[in-house]
């Protein structure tokens, strides 16, 4: 490091034995926050070392700069788990870490060796976090995957792109960075419950659960309300062609759809109610789009970015690799840095106020660490004696238990945020006003006469939690609010910077009504910069980072849906960690800030990293992405059914080869390598594609599965279950809902072997639920002043204008 401050997790060992892009990202951020981590390489180094997207050719002893973004700080030793030697040094270090990552897949140390129940019984405080495609168990648990087949298995890509062109994945392996963040949780999460119980534990991340939680908005949920198939479309407006370039746009609400209209001059479109939805929008895309672009054309980005911002639409210009960087905000936030490798990379996605994330530290060359790292395991390991062995962990030992959170926020990352923290073992009392609910209540609703209560995206982000509505731009209300923050441990809120402070509860309010308090801020672009006071959703965030630029057709560029809200929820439960780390050590609350754009930014660096680099802009061309060649979406025999494929080794095309009878291609010197494969991606997709059509979906499941290439059903997101995968690991938890009766939630996507699977507590509460419960019971308000705050619309369970 280039100096020798501290940081909130300094003294903090960890163990990775990760490659790629999930797990190191995992680590990169305990090494941001000043944790120490051992980096232990198989013989041949991690391949990422030697892997750009733009196929730069590196020198032999020369990392990538995508590996150094995520390895930087951390030391390297090479070790072989065939060798007996070398697997007691792998237990060795598994004695003196605290938290252990690895992604070797299902039974992969097992199958070399090495078994994490024994390093337990060494290091009973010890967390193991695991990472692998599926999770370590259940049919599906051995399944070759990769990022792409995951995204159809969830059925997110089956939904997003034109109705008569291919269906589109997102780009940027951003399954794996999803991997990666959540990881991240897991291992905070079982190491903070260590530290309170002395008794480590087994954390089972499935990537597929992960990126069901951030790729499909809660389809599963929605299918129970809508008997139906969600058909493939595109956001209008989104993406939208201007004079000089292109500009980002998003109309969540209706609201903002009339408010766009009337900017370009169509007040009877704004006016017509059969265009207030997205989706009878879709249905006349050719008409709206021609109206929209007709107008956006006219005009500059930077005009129509000033008129939208003016009128509170979520506006933002398109990012890029070369672009982003330069942008008026991001130098004014300081965005990005110079790192010892002379490449551009995004600064840590937090702020705290009491500590810096850590300087960027070297990069370390394979097994340069080795001869230090040795001496280091004759010494004796310190582990503490735990006093009893494991007998199961109850809600009382979950990592967040005891706390007590004021949850402001709406819509998606702010709510999913607080009800992790819930799931966590925090009691969260959601605060709405009938007045002003969170606008997710209607987002997607079943449109009946409490549509408020049938909102599946409200189901999926707020499980958990107790709910009371409050008008705070009243005395009455705001002063209830202020009991509440006074005996608070966090206040979140995610609204943009301007907001609390209107209500008269800015930061120094929070302090001096509860100086132990932690402000949680999540605002879209964050609390200062030239973009401070613009309304963002994540579409809007996908729109700025980059995210979008590298997902879409080559003549179109696509927003995910919603992935940046829960990426950016999961990074801010890891930011909540430190803070209260800091708060353990200082006895004072702080504020922490997590914008949504920055996470966003971290997960999309490869953009920027390649073009600071290389000079190379990344873009994108269907679902043909730079890790994976031949990759797509195959049609069968069946019309309706199709599969994804993709090949991202060596070893998966000979497997591919001999599975299809291609032996021409098996003994081809120039589709050996990936790189040639990838030149010759158009006429390796045909060749895919006419063999596809004369199979069934099964019949090409079992040939690929069976050879280990990575292949699946693409599927509907609306028919993710019933799946034999998600039930063997339990993964959604049924609860009972005051309107919508059992209900189907999607858990936490890992399995804990010292937590119950089911971490949900509740359902998500019904508009003003638990006012008496909270306000009476907890503040000691009679019946007659509940009676007259019910009266005067302070408090309620109705919104005022239904």
């Amino acid at each position: 490091m280039s100096d020798d401050r501290s940081g909130p997790l300094t003294g903090l060992q960890i163990l990775d034995l990760t490659s790629d892009i999930a797990g190191p990202y995992a680590t990169k951020l305990f090494v941001d926050a000043g944790a120490s981590v051992i980096k232990i390489e198989l013989p041949k180094g991690d391949p990422l070392r030697h892997w750009t997207a733009s196929q730069q050719r590196l020198e032999e002893d020369e990392s990538s700069p995508l590996f150094q973004y995520l390895n930087a700080g951390k030391r390297s030793i090479v070790l072989n788990p065939r060798d007996a030697q070398d697997r007691a040094r792998f237990n060795a270090f598994a004695a003196r870490a605290q938290i252990v990552f690895e992604d070797w897949g299902a039974g992969g140390l097992e199958s070399r060796g090495l078994t994490p129940e024994t390093w337990l019984e060494e290091n009973p405080r010890l967390c193991i976090v695991r990472i692998s495609p599926w999770g370590q168990s259940g049919p599906w648990a051995d399944h070759a995957a990769n990022d792409f087949t995951l995204q159809a298995a969830t059925g997110s890509v089956e939904y997003r792109g034109l109705p008569d062109r291919e269906p589109i994945a997102a780009g940027g392996r951003l399954g794996d960075w999803i991997a990666g963040t959540f990881a991240c949780v897991s291992g905070l999460a079982a190491w903070r419950s260590a530290r309170q119980t002395g008794e480590g534990q087994i954390a089972d991340l499935s990537q597929f659960e992960a990126m069901i939680q951030c790729l499909t908005v809660f389809g599963d949920l929605g299918s129970q309300f809508f008997d139906q198939l969600i058909p493939r479309s595109v956001e209008i407006p989104s993406i939208e062609p201007t004079l000089d370039g292109h500009v980002g746009v998003c109309t969540q609400t209706g609201q903002q759809w009339t408010d766009f209209c009337a900017m370009m001059g169509q007040q009877e479109l704004a006016e017509d109610p059969r265009f207030l939805e997205g989706y009878e929008r879709m249905e006349q895309i050719d008409f709206i789009q021609g109206i929209i672009r007709d107008w956006t054309r006219k005009h500059t980005t930077a005009e129509i970015v000033e008129l939208c911002a003016i009128l509170r639409i979520p506006v933002a210009p398109i990012g890029n690799g070369k672009d982003l960087p330069g942008f008026d905000h991001m130098i004014e936030r300081q965005l990005f840095s110079r790192t010892p490798g002379g490449f551009l990379q995004p600064r840590t996605p937090w702020r705290l106020e009491s500590t810096e994330p850590m300087p960027i530290g070297r990069t370390p060359k394979v097994d340069e660490h080795r001869e230090e790292l040795l001496l280091s395991l004759e010494k004796t390991p310190t582990v503490a004696a735990t006093t009893a062995p494991n007998q199961g962990l109850g809600h009382a030992d979950l990592p967040f238990a005891g706390l007590r959170v004021v949850d402001l926020t709406a819509f998606w990352a702010g709510p999913y945020t607080t009800s992790m923290l819930s799931d966590f073992g925090a009691d969260v009392i959601k605060v709405e006003s009938i007045q002003r609910p969170d606008g997710m209540r209607f987002a997607g609703s079943v449109r009946n006469e409490t549509i408020w209560e049938w909102s599946h995206v409200f189901h999926g982000a707020n499980p958990g939690k107790r709910g009371i509505t409050l008008r705070l731009d009243k005395n009455e209300g705001l002063e209830l609010l202020k009991r509440l923050i006074a005996d608070a441990d966090l206040v979140i809120e995610n609204f943009s910077a301007r907001v609390m402070p209107a209500f008269g509860l800015d930061a120094d309010t929070i302090k001096s009504l509860n100086p132990r308090a932690i402000f949680v801020r999540m605002p879209a672009f964050g609390l200062d910069g030239a973009w401070r006071d613009r309304a963002g959703f994540a579409m809007t965030v996908e729109q700025v980072s980059g995210l979008a630029w590298v997902t879409g057709y080559e003549d179109m560029p696509l927003v995910i849906r919603g992935a940046c809200d829960p990426i950016g929820s999961a990074h801010a439960i890891f930011a909540i960690g430190l803070a209260l780390e800091e708060r353990d050590r200082t006895g004072l609350g702080q504020v922490v800030e997590v914008a949504l754009v920055e996470p966003a930014l971290a997960v999309a660096a490869e953009q920027v990293i390649e073009y600071s680099a290389f000079g190379v802009v990344l873009g994108r061309s269907g679902n043909s992405m730079p890790h994976a060649a031949p990759q797509g979406i195959f049609e069968t025999q069946s019309e309706s059914e199709r599969v994804a494929i993709s090949v991202s080794t060596d070893e998966q095309w000979q497997s591919l080869c001999r599975v299809l009878e291609m032996d021409s291609w098996r003994q081809s010197e120039e589709l050996a390598s990936h790189a040639g494969r990838l030149k010759a991606h158009d006429s390796l997709l045909a060749g895919v594609s006419a063999w596809a059509r004369t199979r069934s979906r099964d019949e090409i499941l079992e040939a690929m599965l069976g050879a280990c290439v990575p292949a699946s059903a693409s599927i509907n997101a609306h028919r993710l279950m019933p799946n034999p995968q998600l039930e063997a690991r339990q993964f959604f938890q049924t609860m009972k809902h005051p309107l919508t009766g059992p209900t189907r939630y999607p858990s936490f996507p890992t399995s804990f072997s010292g937590f119950e699977r089911d971490l949900h507590r509740v359902p998500p509460p019904t508009l003003g639920q638990h006012n008496r419960e909270v306000l009476q019971s907890e503040l000691g308000v009679d019946d007659a002043e509940y009676e007259r705050l019910e009266a005067d619309q302070i408090i309620g369970s109705r919104p005022s204008f239904m």
